[in-house]
């Protein structure tokens, strides 16, 4: 397939810079996959289109202050670091800018010295690998330091970090926000709860690769990036009983999603397991374990769109996205939600 046919016209004024005043009171899309109808919601909405004995999977990451700005000892001059993943307990795999700086035993300093780092490696794709240096709890001394890495459409800056956060987030590691899932509010997952739905979580460590753009114009010679994921015992049961049962597996999010399609076997099923995945589901793909997807709506031409296009088709995808379009739906990390079922 070409990278052309996942092209498509966005407005800049629909990219949302700040999330919805309520999260669950953005709009929600509702698109049947095989028909290909659509039908205009608000989210909180969504609880009408789950039924008792259907599954719900969340990834519960937790976004790290991963964007950190400091400046090269002996210069001066102004650096920005993000940290990629995690080698060992002080060294970090980051993107540095400006890089021409940034060359092995390069020395920098943030927040007056109380966080300092030297490269010790440049990787073959530019990235460089650091060691930190501090006295005390890195992760303290990031929360205090780092900032929200937002993606680059994103001009506006937070009010609280928070926003930025699922309400359900647990396990830190994620350099962006697996997005769909900022919609929900506790008091909706108890109401979905109480309907007899279950809600289980998986954690994927969501890399900064979801923003990387696909450059080759077959999309079939994409390489994907990795990203580490964890499935539970627990987790793994209800999703297999609900298979057997004959409800619905709904994930939420393209993460969500990709982890469970790298985790299940031929046959649907998914067990406890961890490890990375550089899965990439594009048209063509058939699905094994998840019947329908809650997501945003996604960048042009992105492995994301492709992805929710292998769900339903591509002309009943692209088709949506004009509709959306027309009706002014807001779009990305901070924008409304589609549900595809």
């Amino acid at each position: 397939m070409q990278l052309k046919d996942f092209d498509f016209d966005l407005p800049e004024e629909l990219i949302a810079q700040h999330p919805a005043a309520k999260r669950d009171e953005c709009r929600l899309m509702i698109l049947d996959k095989e028909s290909g109808s659509i039908e205009h919601k608000v989210f909180k909405d969504v609880i009408n289109y789950l039924n008792p004995g259907d599954c719900l999977v969340m990834n519960d990451t937790r976004v790290i202050p991963a964007r950190l700005i400091g400046t090269k000892e002996g210069s001066g001059g102004k650096m920005e670091f993000l940290l990629l993943k995690r080698i060992d307990k002080d060294h970090w795999e980051t993107l540095v800018k400006p890089g021409k700086k940034a060359k092995i035993g390069a020395r920098f300093e943030f927040g007056e010295g109380h966080l300092k780092a030297e490269v010790t490696e440049i990787k073959e794709e530019g990235n460089r690998i650091v060691r930190f240096e501090y006295e005390g709890i890195f992760e303290e001394i990031l929360d205090r330091l780092g900032e929200m890495p937002l993606p680059p459409y994103i001009t506006e800056k937070l009010e609280d970090k928070e926003q930025y956060q699922t309400v359900y987030s647990k396990n830190e590691g994620s350099a962006a926000a697996p997005t769909a899932g900022l919609h929900f509010t506790n008091e909706l997952l108890d109401k979905i709860r109480a309907k007899g739905i279950k809600t289980v979580f998986l954690t994927l460590h969501v890399g900064l690769g979801t923003f990387r753009p696909v450059k080759v114009e077959k999309i079939e010679e994409h390489h994907m990036h990795s990203e580490f994921y964890i499935m539970s015992k627990d987790t793994a049961d209800i999703i297999n009983e609900t298979k057997a049962k004959g409800g619905k597996v709904f994930s939420v999010g393209t993460t969500s999603t990709r982890t469970l399609e790298t985790i299940a076997d031929e046959n649907g099923l998914v067990k406890e397991s961890s490890g990375w995945t550089d899965i990439f589901i594009y048209p063509g793909y058939k699905y094994k374990v998840v019947d329908g997807l809650i997501t945003n709506f996604h960048l042009p031409e992105s492995t994301l769109i492709m992805l929710v296009s292998a769900l339903s088709d591509r002309e009943k995808i692209m088709n949506a996205y004009e509709v959306a379009v027309n009706e002014r739906y807001r779009f990305f990390s901070f924008g409304d939600a589609m549900f595809i079922r």
